[in-house]
């Protein structure tokens, strides 16, 4: 008997980061039988933090419901969580979604919509705490379920992600299946991947940077959090 296909969901929003994005798609695209569309509030080309663009191809008005939500992060996050449109949209198909999703900061993002309140979550390192604004449980892990609700952690922890996530659909067997087909081995050339473990003046080279292109940029998420209370 097939499987039952499943629509794929993912959010495009300006300057994403395309590794949230990309890599759990990668992924996911080989669940089998599913259809994955990148989805904005318009059909026009999509910035990254990549310097080149993604193409949508459906807009909020395509998608009224999906099987699979997954809202990836990235700088963009903050406009983003500011726009009536797009949380709009995310609380109409978290609605009937069997699994409502989010790799790095879209987990903010999911968060400013209300659907992580009460629920646990992962996040960037480096912006993890701000879900607590919103009334989520912030997880210092790769991969976090909570009933429908998954996510993961920064970047490249959307693979991590997607495969965990395939597991839980797919079956542990084809999860294997698409790690592989996908050599999947990580062996990364320095131990730097993570606050505990890279250095003092990388960590601090990095927290310079998120100030530089992105300034002010807690008081901004908590003064968000604020207004939706409203």
């Amino acid at each position: 008997m097939a499987e039952p296909q499943l629509h794929i969901a993912f959010l495009l929003f300006p300057n994403v980061t395309q590794l949230d994005l990309t890599g759990p798609a990668q992924v996911l695209s080989r669940l089998g039988n599913a259809k994955i569309d990148l989805v904005a509030k318009t059909r026009d080309p999509v910035d990254t933090d990549a310097q080149f663009q993604l193409l949508p191809t459906a807009t909020f008005a395509d998608v009224p419901r999906t099987d699979i939500l997954c809202v990836p992060g990235g700088f963009g996050v903050v406009p983003a969580m500011e726009d009536p449109e797009t949380l709009a949209w995310l609380r109409q198909v978290a609605a009937e979604a069997q699994w409502v999703t989010s790799v790095c900061t879209g987990s903010l993002l999911l968060a400013a919509a209300g659907l992580l309140k009460g629920y646990k979550s992962a996040c960037h390192w480096a912006s993890r705490e701000q879900l607590a604004f919103f009334g989520a449980e912030p997880v210092a892990e790769r991969v976090v379920f909570d009933r429908n609700r998954v996510s993961g952690g920064g970047v490249t922890a959307g693979i991590d992600f997607a495969l965990a996530l395939t597991a839980a659909i797919r079956g542990e067997d084809h999860a294997k299946f698409v790690q592989l087909s996908l050599e999947y081995d990580p062996a990364p050339p320095f131990d730097s991947g993570s606050p505990e473990r890279a250095d003092a003046a990388t960590l601090a080279r990095y927290k310079a940077m998120v100030e530089r292109f992105a300034p002010g940029r807690v008081e901004q998420v908590r003064a968000i959090a604020e207004r939706l209370k409203d």
